[in-house]
């Protein structure tokens, strides 16, 4: 699943590679616009669906593998 969310990372947000250090705080090219299509490019990949509140709460890679992990969890 990691590999998954850093390639959706990676393609969304227009860079050449991303690590699991990722985060809005240390990427600029992390904007509301781009944001948003990650949040839709995450659904399409792994089948979910997000709530309002936990799309507030993807600031980094960790947020959003722990947000993966307890959705895909609960399937």
């Amino acid at each position: 699943m990691e590999e998954e969310i850093l390639c959706v990372l990676k393609n969304v947000l227009g860079l050449e590679s991303a690590t699991k250090a990722l985060s809005q705080q240390n990427c600029d090219k992390w904007d509301s616009l781009r944001h948003l299509n990650l949040i839709v490019e995450l659904e399409a990949e792994f089948g979910v669906e997000f709530e309002p509140e936990e799309i507030s709460e993807m600031k980094s890679f960790e947020d959003i593998r722990r947000l993966l992990t307890d959705k895909i969890g609960q399937d």
